[in-house]
């Protein structure tokens, strides 16, 4: 019995070695499975293979179609949304801006693809239908033209990361249940935090890094940047972010400057409606801003605002393609409302089963945040009251029509 001990102990250590052997060999990644679990007891998944989606050959149309906010994201698989994501880091040339190795481009698309969880709402096709509204207002806006490649970088990578292993219920549940997120990040955006540090954890790795070939200057403020953006989506700090950026935009108007302006429209409005000269002068007025993209502090609060706009822009889509994602929301809402019961935790009316329709859910959302939040960027970028204001209005009425129809049943 003791020499077969022995021998067993020998054995390990030579297969141990062997091990050791061929990891060094191939260049293994980090094993990130031997750390402390994430969440939920959900550990980095990281891609140990070499990447074998196919490379699709895309057409003009795909390729122009992909630009705009109009995008069915709904007909296209994995493979083929990592395809169109690797085709707007090379379109971008974000590619040659970073020295990005095309095959590191694709193992760490995977190896995004590979943390985010299947929940019905916060998952992979999500993270793409970001991406892709992110990709289309920097074309819609003509976005290089006012930041540089660099930050235009940091934002696509910021709404690829954004919700990196979302474990499906929102950070009130977090801070209720007192999960191991919530404690960890003592209530403070946990869940945003946690989608950072599990983008950077997979980054840290040489074999995913598409930033490994800056210098550090670079890399500092590219993990800044992506910092800044991905708690921004924390929804707990619109009404912040949102009067930050107004105050962006509506300081710097002098007293001279208002008299020049005031003059001139009354006369020429003294030949019309008098009755609308207050009306049309505060209406030119907010559409004269005063935003200087050449301050760092307000090109943070307007890329901190796009995020926002990207990550809750399922309304700007025609709708064919925005209901689903409502009954995606509510399927993960009523799972984390069904839990809250059972565990004993306040619910939140607008996650209730027993008490939330698809109206109901929508019509405020779209009226008092998405509206108003789109209308502010239309001022510096007047083109996207036609392309998104416009359709966030028609859906807002559509939603209202719905609810005189079916009016919800009585308490």
């Amino acid at each position: 019995e003791g020499l077969k001990a022995v021998e067993i102990e020998k054995c390990k250590r030579d297969i141990s070695d062997i091990k050791d052997q061929i990891w060094t060999a191939q260049k293994k990644f980090v094993d990130f499975n031997r750390m402390s679990s994430m969440s939920d007891e959900k550990k980095i998944s990281l891609k140990r293979d070499i990447p074998s989606y196919p490379k699709y050959t895309l057409s003009q149309e795909t390729i122009d179609y992909l630009k705009q906010p109009t995008f069915d994201i709904w007909h296209w698989e994995p493979n083929e949304m990592l395809s169109l994501l690797e085709h707007m880091y090379h379109e971008l040339g974000l590619v040659a801006e970073f020295n990005i190795n095309p095959i590191t481009l694709k193992r760490w698309l995977l190896c995004v693809q590979e943390n985010y969880r299947n929940n019905p709402f916060h998952n992979f096709r999500h993270c793409f239908c970001v991406s892709q509204m992110m990709y289309g207002m920097i074309h819609l806006c003509r976005l290089w033209d006012y930041m540089n490649r660099e930050d235009l970088g940091i934002l696509l990578t910021a709404c690829v990361c954004h919700d990196l292993d979302h474990p499906g219920y929102n950070n009130t549940y977090q801070i209720n249940a007192k999960t191991e997120l919530a404690i960890r990040y003592n209530d403070i955006s946990p869940l945003e935090n946690h989608h950072c540090a599990v983008a950077f954890k997979i980054l840290s790795n040489p074999e995913c890094n598409i930033f490994a070939n800056t210098d550090k200057d670079t890399y500092k403020r590219i993990r800044s940047g992506m910092t800044m953006l991905i708690l921004a989506t924390d929804m707990a700090r619109h009404g912040e972010i949102m009067d930050n950026f107004k105050a962006k935009i509506e300081m710097g108007f002098d007293h001279k400057d208002k008299e020049n302006l005031d003059t001139g429209l009354v006369t020429l409005i003294l030949a019309t409606d008098m009755a609308r000269h207050k009306e049309i002068l505060e209406s030119l007025k907010e559409k004269i801003p005063n935003f200087d993209y050449k301050n760092s502090d307000h090109l943070e609060a307007l890329k901190m605002v796009l995020i926002k706009c990207c990550d809750i822009s399922n309304e700007v889509r025609p709708m064919e393609v925005s209901e689903p994602w409502v009954d995606c929301l509510l399927e993960e809402y009523f799972n984390q409302s069904d839990r809250e019961k059972s565990e004993g935790l306040p619910v939140a009316p607008f996650m209730d089963r027993d008490k939330v329709t698809k109206p109901s859910a929508q019509i405020g959302f779209i009226k008092f945040v998405l509206i108003p939040m789109f209308e502010t960027v239309a001022r510096l970028f007047p083109i996207i009251d036609g392309k998104m204001v416009e359709p966030l209005r028609v859906a807002r009425d559509r939603y209202e029509e719905m609810k005189e129809k079916n009016p919800p049943p009585p308490p």
